[in-house]
């Protein structure tokens, strides 16, 4: 547990609100609550009091709740101090907090980096938090929660306990093969676990794009010639005149981007420059941009002037597209619509509804099931590929022995302890005295 200066800091959101919450962790925490608020604060029981400086003087009224450590979310004794939410409060009650022997302003993210230091949450965990306080869509949320739950980091500290496993299996083997109550020929069990390891791996990384779809967006890239309208639609899906709408060709000359929450789903939509042939110099930049984006999105929005189509040149061809025909309302006729994946008119409406739900659709199936495992930081992925690289060394039959086979092993279930922040030399012998009671 950490020792040393307590720490305090506003921990709700922006002033002036209707209440603030200042969350004080450490030693010193339970003396402060009794100074300020009076003795007999019991543990986990909120108090409505009066809160007082040290001189005497009445700070404000409201709850305090004190948790003692260690089962706090530091692990640390903690309490929290409801009051208005002015900021005038707010900041007397910091200054005086602050005021006391042996605390101080906490830094950026100090309350969560105890709570790891302590054993409270894991490395996973930690970053879910983060991920949960940024949320802004259902789909963040769940992720966010379900990883703060702990799933993810349990799927990778079974992983490593499997592997802990098989290179005590392993070791066991070569160590202590003359033993009675060592079972022989574990060698091929423990491989063909370890093989199946791989795909499991190999699967779960391969759901690190979904991840960054619910926390970053989904890519959808409007497409078309100049006069197409997509600033138009782009519009439309913004309800506002984000951006200029005229007859000249060529209007939009930088990419525009707006984010959109459908279904729940965080969605990313950029407007581009209208595609030609011919273009000026500066809207030649903005085609350019406007091609290099499209090359990254999940989704194109391919426009055409059902009147007057007009074609763009190629587009990439590993991009899922939607084909939109536009002008609805000008169209006379009917036969063109067939052509088209999607017909719409921004003067009166007509299949902007459809599109937003198809788009939806689209974004809620890139990310799979909603209680699929995915790992949520790049970091995650490379070190889930370095324990791969371990895993196919280890069980590659090239005639190595089984003790350098053991150190990949070793390696893999380090990596993977990374992850989480949990790697411990010392479990290693736990497993070999538990399932072989060597020793004894």
């Amino acid at each position: 547990m950490i020792s040393g200066n307590s720490i305090v800091a506003l921990s709700s959101g922006r002033l002036p609100a209707g209440v603030a919450v200042i969350r004080i962790s450490g030693p010193q925490s339970r003396f402060v609550v009794e100074t300020i608020a009076g003795p007999k604060v019991k543990n986990r029981v909120a108090a409505y009091r009066q809160f007082r400086a040290p001189d005497g003087s009445v700070l404000d009224s409201g709850l305090v709740v004190f948790f003692a450590g260690p089962n706090s979310f530091t692990g640390e004794d903690v309490a929290e101090f409801h009051v208005h939410g002015g900021r005038a409060v707010v900041a007397k009650m910091l200054e005086v907090i602050a005021g006391f022997d042996g605390v101080r302003h906490a830094e950026p993210g100090e309350f969560t980096r105890r709570a790891f230091l302590n054993g409270k949450v894991d490395l996973v965990e930690t970053e879910a938090l983060a991920d949960l306080v940024n949320a802004e869509t259902e789909a963040q949320r769940r992720f966010a929660v379900q990883n703060a739950e702990g799933v993810q980091s349990e799927l990778y500290l079974a992983w490593r306990r499997r592997l802990i496993h098989a290179r005590a299996m392993i070791e066991a083997e070569i160590d202590f093969a003359d033993e009675d109550d060592v079972p022989g020929s574990v060698a091929e069990t423990v491989w063909s676990d370890v093989r199946a390891m791989i795909c499991e791996i190999e699967r779960h990384v391969q759901g690190f794009r979904a991840a960054e779809i619910i926390r970053d967006g989904f890519e959808v890239v409007i497409l078309g010639a100049p006069n197409a309208g997509k600033s138009s639609l782009f519009n439309a899906l913004v309800r506002r005149d984000a951006a200029i709408v005229t007859e000249e060709p060529g209007t939009t000359r930088d990419l525009l981007e707006v984010v959109l929450d459908l279904e729940g789903m965080r969605v990313r939509v950029t407007d581009t420059a209208g595609l030609r042939e011919t273009p000026g110099r500066i809207e030649a930049i903005g085609i350019e941009r406007a091609r290099s984006k499209a090359g990254t999105a999940d989704l194109l929005l391919m426009l055409e002037d059902m009147a007057e189509p007009v074609p763009i040149g190629a587009i990439p061809p590993d991009v899922p597209a939607v084909r939109i025909g536009t002008k609805a309302d000008l169209l006379r006729d009917e036969s063109l619509v067939a052509r088209y994946d999607a017909v719409i008119s921004t003067k009166d409406g007509t299949g902007l509804a459809e599109l937003l739900a198809e788009i939806g659709r689209r974004a809620t199936a890139q990310v799979g099931q909603a209680g699929d495992i995915l790992p949520s930081r790049l970091r995650h992925v490379e070190l889930l590929n370095e324990t791969k690289r371990f895993l196919l060394a280890a069980a590659a039959e090239d005639g190595r022995g089984q003790e350098l086979r053991a150190e990949e092993l070793r390696l893999a279930a380090d990596r993977l302890g990374r992850i989480v922040g949990a790697v411990d030399v010392e479990d290693m012998l736990d497993v070999i005295f538990a399932q072989f009671c060597i020793g004894k």
